[in-house]
């Protein structure tokens, strides 16, 4: 009897989980959208210069997020799990490496994308896009923030 009573809901959560995937998709394409509006238009890039960027960029992009997620939350992972908690001082100092060497990992694609951009962009236009990056991002933040408050 009691499952009977369940059907329903599970039938909904799936329904729900179905349809949220691709609302997932496009609202991930729209944000992809906007910050390619905002790059472009912040650092004016020129159509030759946009033709010969975004290709490094969405190349550098992907790469960084894949190292993110595949690591950096496996880590994250493991520190709210409570697993931290029972290390020993040699599987911290194991962890702690790991991390150091994500972070090292990370800092390198970044270092390579700014070598890449540099027969691409000129170099101020390559320092405006840090600027730009984190403007966007802070613009995206403020945008969530202020929704929250709103409701």
């Amino acid at each position: 009897m009691k499952t009977i009573k369940l059907v329903p809901f599970l039938l909904l959560f799936l329904a729900s989980y179905t349809f949220a995937q691709p609302l997932l998709k496009q609202k991930k394409e729209q944000l992809k959208s906007l910050k390619v509006a905002y790059i472009t238009e912040e650092l004016k890039l020129t159509s030759e210069e946009a033709e010969k960027f975004w290709p490094i960029y969405n190349a550098y992009d992907d790469k960084q997020k894949e190292l993110r997620q595949e690591k950096l939350r496996s880590y994250l992972d493991r520190l709210d799990s409570g697993e931290i908690d029972k290390m020993n001082d040699k599987e911290a100092t194991a962890f702690l490496n790991q991390i150091e060497n994500t972070e090292d990992e990370l800092y390198q694609l970044r270092k390579k994308f700014i070598a890449n951009l540099k027969g691409v962009l000129p170099p101020i236009k390559i320092i405006k896009l840090k600027k730009a990056e984190e403007g966007f991002n802070r613009k995206l933040l403020r945008q969530y923030r202020d929704k929250i408050m709103r409701n």
